[in-house]
């Protein structure tokens, strides 16, 4: 069962699954025409879910929080349904934020911090009680798929302008991750013991400054780089009032944002591609290589 199969990983996942001929059941709130491998269900997180199936492993590839808080509920009304098997085996992405945000100069994004640290550690203790192995991942910058909220909208200004401003100076590195990668980690880790229980910050194969990633968008893009102090642009950020980064965003242009990869690259063999910037927009078609898995319920 994948939740979020729509979005940015599940685009990728759900080729991957289908692939190795798995019956997918694929939760989301625009579900797609049902075809003889995926079985779609309308479902939001935040308002109204299909009652959970007997599935092998559930993919949470939506809001951890939401996630968190829907799972015990739907465990407990589904073992008061007759012929119903909880799933074994949970795979969830939450987001470095939990980690990089936790001292932001900006309050809401401390919260948004605690709030992830806060659900990791409830699904955690759900997974726990009923004896289901629970994998967490914590993704850095994701990109790849098109839908994803701060690369893909630079590409697409960059492509309709022929033109992208770049923040001088701003040092920080980034290790931007293609979907693609998260979603082939999802099934890389699913069978790995070692993997339970356990967290995992994955980066993409790349670190790179943060003026040099906009950078390659821009080139990519064939637009124009245009590089602009950081000065000018935290004084545009305060007259744009919303419409722009915030000073948490702004302060960590020159702190380093990685991760480090040696973990899962042990545990499960995790080798993220470098940073693509052709594909920040999204492919044209979504699709991922597979690898070796045995057929279950999904």
């Amino acid at each position: 069962m994948v939740l979020g199969a729509t979005g940015a990983v599940g685009q990728f996942l759900l080729p991957l699954l289908v692939a190795h001929g798995e019956h997918v059941i694929g939760v989301s709130r625009d579900p797609q025409a049902l075809t003889k491998a995926v079985e779609w269900l309308r479902g939001d997180l935040f308002s109204a879910m299909p009652q959970l199936p007997s599935v092998d492993v559930v993919y949470s590839l939506g809001p951890l929080d939401a996630f968190a808080d829907w799972l015990p509920r739907a465990l407990d009304a589904q073992a008061r349904a007759p012929a119903r098997a909880a799933p074994m085996r949970i795979l969830a992405l939450s987001s470095m934020s939990a980690q990089s945000k936790q001292e932001s100069i900006d309050a809401a994004e401390r919260q948004l911090a605690a709030r992830l640290a806060a659900a990791e550690e409830r699904l955690f203790a759900c997974a726990r009680e009923r004896g289901i192995a629970c994998t967490i991942f914590r993704p850095t910058l994701i990109y790849g798929a098109g839908r994803d909220a701060s690369l893909a909208p630079l590409a697409r200004f960059a492509r309709r302008w022929h033109v992208l401003p770049i923040p001088r100076g701003a040092s920080g590195l980034r290790q931007p991750v293609h979907a693609a990668d998260l979603a082939t980690a999802c099934l890389a880790a699913r069978d790995v013991s070692a993997t339970f229980g356990n967290t995992y910050a994955l980066g993409g194969g790349e670190r790179l400054r943060f003026d040099a990633m906009f950078a390659r968008i821009a080139e990519a893009s064939c637009a124009m780089a245009v590089p602009v102090p950081l000065a000018l642009v935290r004084a545009a950020a305060r007259l744009a009032r919303g419409r722009a980064p915030g000073a948490g965003a702004l302060a960590r242009m020159l702190l380093d944002l990685v991760a480090d990869n040696a973990p899962a690259a042990r545990d499960f063999g995790y080798a993220p591609r470098e940073f693509v910037a052709a594909d920040v927009p999204g492919p044209a078609s979504a699709g991922a290589t597979a690898i070796g898995a045995k057929k279950r319920q999904v």
